[in-house]
């Protein structure tokens, strides 16, 4: 069996349960919830053991408290699967009085909240896991701290060993812990793998409704075509129309991305709404992207060559790679991503924004003088309309690369970090 590998959840995880009777962490299915929980759990119950499902989900109705006996913390694998644990849980964190007792893993939100009657307010703590950043799988150096960047240090150091053809093949091979313990064509195997089990099954599963597998691929073919963009669900239809032999209306396509986010494969990102000196209108539509690039490269059929062979496309699968990484790390310091785009079409790929109000201004580029300098340009045109009477200065201001040699700090104070550098 292959060595654990740390994943930056270890340490949310640890420190919620020091202040919640019970922590629920959710994510896409094989990236790793309840290897981690594992490792922190006293007792486990696995509510989809094949050999006694059917024992759990009848004592799950007849004495859910008979499931939750054992050493604390008890893990409760896929508990979705009977949701009436949930109240059940509330209900011994409640009478227990104590922290730390149970940990709760999910790949899919229930299909029916009916059985739930309370929110778990005050009693459950909640953790987003997605699959492993660079960092996590060991393809990064870490020499470059996300953290350390909102003290704006004057200088960084960091030397990037991922090279086009490597960084292809990271895109491809996506974060899946299987995966980073495989080499080559195996490797890139896993994604597609998971792909055909979501398209095949796991969407029909999240809410009940069956769904052609054909269908899925070519509506998720389109997400895929539109990944980093506020494409609409109409502009997603036109798509669809335009490229695959089907036609989709809108509310069939709201249908199925909102059954792919229920399963977690897709994580859209939230527009950010800054105070700004001039009343420049901001775009508010979510920004549409998979939880992991290797879902978009499945979905397309790319491999790493072919990536190589379209830089325009490499670039957008590549935005994926960073937000997935940038989410990760700042799930570690309570902050959240979103993106920044206004009428002037002026964005900004990621902001980093913390809860104490610090924040960072991040583009995202493969590589290439030109389009650093663009993006620089753009950092600090978007740095001088925020209205910093109102809110704080940036605390930073980063272009993240793919490929380029060296992790710096330029001379107008823009950090330039390579993704196979940069840890939380």
């Amino acid at each position: 069996m292959k060595k654990y590998k740390k994943r930056i959840a270890d340490e949310i995880l640890k420190k919620r349960l020091s202040g919640k009777g019970a922590v629920l962490i959710e994510g896409p299915k094989w990236c790793g919830k309840t290897t981690t929980a594992e490792q922190m759990a006293g007792s486990i119950l696995y509510m989809a053991d094949p050999e006694k499902e059917k024992q759990n989900l009848s004592m799950a109705d007849l004495s859910p408290k008979v499931l939750l006996k054992g050493a604390t913390p008890r893990l409760i694998d896929e508990w979705q699967i009977a949701p009436k644990l949930w109240d059940a849980i509330r209900f011994e964190v409640d009478h227990r009085d104590e922290f730390g007792q149970f940990i709760l893993t999910g790949s899919s939100t229930p299909a029916s909240d009916e059985q739930i009657h309370h929110t778990g307010t005050g009693r459950f703590s909640w953790i987003m896991m997605r699959p492993m950043s660079l960092y996590e799988s060991l393809d990064s150096t870490g020499e470059v701290s996300l953290k350390a960047l909102f003290d704006a240090p004057n200088q960084i150091e960091g030397i990037n060993p991922i090279d086009l053809n490597k960084l292809a093949f990271l895109v491809c091979r996506g974060g899946w812990p299987r995966a980073t313990d495989l080499e080559g064509e195996i490797a890139l195997e896993q994604a597609f793998d998971y792909f055909d089990a979501v398209v095949k099954s796991d969407i029909s599963r999240a809410d009940g409704v069956s769904r052609n597998p054909e269908r899925v691929k070519r509506l998720m073919r389109s997400y895929a075509r539109n990944q980093g963009t506020q494409a609409t669900n109409s502009l997603i239809c036109a798509d669809i129309a335009a490229n695959e032999a089907d036609t989709f209306d809108t509310d069939t396509v709201y249908s199925y991305i909102n059954a792919l986010k229920r399963i977690f494969v897709i994580e859209e990102m939230a527009a950010w709404n800054p105070n700004l000196r001039s009343k420049t209108a901001i775009r508010t539509s979510n920004t549409r992207y998979f939880i992991d690039p290797s879902i978009a490269t499945a979905a397309l059929g790319l491999g790493p060559d072919d990536l190589i062979g379209d830089l325009n496309t490499f670039g957008l699968i590549f935005e994926t790679m960073c937000i997935r990484d940038l989410r990760v790390f700042s799930d570690k310091l309570n902050g959240q991503v979103y993106h920044y785009r206004d009428k002037t079409d002026l964005e900004c790929d990621a902001v980093v924004h913390l809860r104490n109000g610090s924040y960072g201004l991040i583009e995202i580029k493969l590589g290439g003088d030109k389009l650093i300098e663009e993006a620089a340009g753009n950092l600090k045109k978007l740095n001088n309309k925020i209205d910093t009477t109102k809110m704080k200065s940036p605390s930073f201001l980063m272009i993240l690369i793919g490929i380029g040699d060296y992790a710096y700090r330029r001379q107008d104070g823009v950090y330039i970090v390579p993704i196979g550098c940069l840890k939380d």
